[in-house]
């Protein structure tokens, strides 16, 4: 299988977006493509949605204008509209405004990990997620790697067309973020979720990046995971108005689509488990396959239970299946990260396909320990 292609980036937002445009082009307009036959299948016209799109350009601009010039620049480079590149950066609330006008589909899944120093075998922190999504989106993956005169250089896997998605940066904070659905979501139009996570990226300060998943005014529920290489990770689980820590038990942070923080839940309803079931125990199992390794966890055992085939096809590590709308879905990726040696590993279609790509932020000469 077919690693997901390196993307270089430097300089300005615009001349970054337009090299990404330009390299990219193929696998961002299949990725426009993809969204727009789902949402033409459920009776909406391109037009329609990217008047959607548009909506959240006010937000965007007040966040972050740098964006808006980005997203020109990759729609320019790739010969695209800028809107159908908002689209891809605001796909998950995009999707929910077409959603509220046609039948449910089942959400994204992702189970996230962190194993904190004092659990791993050499002390080291450890950052992974499986993305579970559409089986096509493996097609479309790209990694980014951004040199940036402006802060930390940044590594991210992302859908081509995205600004990020999950990644690391240079001053060791990583991220990664998962569905979740409470009776909260899309009151109002906030910040799109994939923003956030590169506003995270670009941070130099931990706190300050804790800050943008806290602070940032959101559509929808999410659980985004941020940790550090200094051995710091709070797991954030974030209605769009207001966010709620869990933090790690036994040096580790396992969470999958469901929200388990007691004060979240005598504050909200989660909405998501109707539709992820699965949840329920995939994070149990992930939990106790770390916790029966506790202080010899290493990149290899974390590997290891991400690929946990208990209850497949709706597993942790899920094989392509119909969903309950129909749609192919699968694990589309599994990512190791090591924020220290700033190293991002993914293997495409876990369930099927074992072979990592490795992706490092630094050269030899520039690894550090955070």
């Amino acid at each position: 299988m077919d690693p997901f292609p390196l993307i270089e980036l430097s300089g300005g937002a615009e001349q970054r977006g337009k090299l990404y445009g330009q390299q990219a082009a193929a696998r961002i307009r299949r990725s426009i493509g993809h969204y727009g036959e789902q949402l033409a299948a459920d009776g909406h016209g391109a037009e329609a949605v990217r008047g959607w799109a548009r909506e959240f350009l006010p937000r965007i601009e007040d966040f972050e204008p740098d964006y808006i010039a980005e997203m020109r620049g990759i729609a320019a480079g790739a010969g695209v509209e800028f809107e159908d590149i908002v689209l891809i950066n605001a796909r998950t609330e995009v999707l929910q405004l077409g959603k509220r006008r046609a039948e449910s589909r089942e959400p994204d899944g992702c189970t996230g990990v962190v194993v904190l120093p004092e659990a791993s075998a050499d002390g080291a922190l450890i950052h992974a997620q499986n993305w579970d999504w559409k089986s096509e989106c493996a097609e479309t993956g790209v990694v980014l790697r951004i040199r940036r005169d402006d802060g930390p250089d940044i590594l991210t896997f992302v859908e081509a067309g995205g600004l990020a998605r999950a990644g690391l940066n240079a001053a060791g904070i990583a991220i990664t973020a998962n569905y979740l659905q409470s009776d909260r979501d899309y009151r109002s139009l906030g910040v799109p979720l994939s923003l956030i996570r590169r506003k995270v990226l670009e941070k130099e300060q931990l706190a300050h990046a804790f800050q943008s998943v806290y602070t940032t005014v959101k559509s929808a529920s999410n659980n985004v995971i941020v940790s550090h290489a200094g051995g710091i990770a709070i797991n954030f689980e974030c209605a769009p108005d207001e966010t709620f820590q869990v933090h790690a038990t036994n040096g580790l942070i396992v969470h999958a689509n469901h929200f388990i923080s007691p004060v979240a839940l005598s504050k909200l309803k989660d909405t998501g488990i109707a539709t992820t079931p699965d949840s329920l125990y995939r994070d149990m199992r992930v939990r106790q396959l770390l916790e029966a390794r506790q202080g010899r966890l290493d990149v290899a055992a974390v590997k290891e239970a991400l690929f946990d085939d208990y209850q497949t096809p709706w597993a942790v590590c899920r094989p392509p299946r119909l969903n309950s709308a129909g749609n192919l879905s699968a694990t589309v990726a599994m990512l190791v990260m090591q924020p220290a040696k700033g190293v991002l590993e993914i293997a495409p279609l876990p369930a099927l396909n074992r072979q990592f790509t490795r992706y490092e932020l630094f050269s030899n000469a520039e690894a550090r320990a955070a």
